[in-house]
């Protein structure tokens, strides 16, 4: 599962990030009654998307700090699921980070770090980080990249060099995990691109590489269908996306994935009655600077995995 909380803050001022907004005393009015509405908001959402049970591995973009995914996981239903946290501070200006967790009794962390750009000096780096993880799944190794590219506001072309360098970056380092073991390589990259399928730089990302090897697109399908995770002037934008290596389409055991296998998780409670614009969109936290009490400004979506035996369907 990935999922672009909407500024999941915690009520207390950091002096190192500009979260003064989401304070008691900020312009969002943020405050106890609020976060926690907001947390028991995500885990219902969570244990609605796994039916009861949770998602084996969850990644979040728009997560402030680790506290607050040690409240969510501890201080609500999901305690019952023995959840671990691979979380680190990015150099967001403000605070927000890309982070998973993961259910102990199915995944193992064998690796992790988080990645910006070589060429980019740290000081100048105001944005997410992009988070490398390597689980064990079974008997499966399977590299998850979780991402948060800059958005666009002030244009089409705003944040465009950072998010091709990041692009580049993510390609590269693919690149070196497909030369390692170019036959068995399980790679999932999930995140909010803010950048649709068609887009010249996510075009850059899946095209083949130094390897060799190219990714695909799985989003592209339901964008193709007009589907979408996040609506801007009442259309529908899938940039929330998932991509695989295609080892993890056309393995003959192990975990496997398909175009079919992702979906957009969007019950009702997730969407409201747009006020501007005919349809529903996201049931979201804010409309702007007014408080809605609702979810998120996106909609998760899901990727299942399943097992193929040898000689056997699945």
């Amino acid at each position: 599962m990935f999922y672009n909380v909407e500024n999941f803050f915690d009520i207390y001022d950091d002096s190192l990030t500009d979260d003064n907004s989401f304070l008691p005393n900020g312009l969002m009015g943020w405050n106890s009654a609020r976060y926690n509405k907001k947390m028991n908001s995500l885990y219902k959402t969570i244990i609605a998307a796994g039916e009861w049970n949770t998602p084996a591995v969850i990644a979040f973009c728009e997560i402030e700090k680790r506290k607050v995914l040690e409240d969510l996981i501890s201080g609500s239903y999901l305690s019952k699921f023995n959840f671990g946290i691979i979380h680190e501070e990015s150099p967001d200006r403000r605070g927000i980070d890309v982070c998973l967790i993961y259910q102990k009794k199915i995944a193992r962390v064998l690796y992790y770090r988080y990645w910006i750009p070589e060429m980019i000096n740290r000081k100048d780096f105001n944005s997410r980080s992009v988070l490398y993880a390597k689980l064990l799944i079974g008997s499966d190794t399977i590299h998850f990249i979780i991402n948060h590219w800059p958005s666009k506001r002030g244009g089409v072309l705003a944040g465009e060099n950072l998010r091709m360098s990041i692009a580049s970056m993510v390609r590269e380092k693919i690149d070196s995990i497909f030369k390692k073991n170019i036959l068995s390589s399980k790679i999932i990259v999930l995140g909010d691109f803010n950048s649709t399928s068609d887009d010249q730089v996510i075009q850059t990302l899946i095209a083949p590489g130094d390897s060799g090897r190219s990714l695909v697109n799985l989003s592209d399908k339901l964008d193709r269908k007009g589907r979408g995770t996040y609506r801007y002037m009442g259309t529908w934008e899938m940039i929330d996306l998932a991509i695989v290596s295609e080892r993890l389409l056309t393995c003959s055991e192990g975990l496997y994935t398909s175009a079919d296998m992702l979906s957009i998780f969007q019950p009702d409670f997730l969407l409201k009655k747009d006020p501007k614009y005919p349809g529903l969109s996201p049931y979201s936290t804010y409309r702007g600077f007014r408080y809605q009490g609702g979810y998120s400004d996106h909609l998760p979506i899901l990727l299942d995995l399943k097992i193929r035996v040898p000689d056997q369907r699945e």
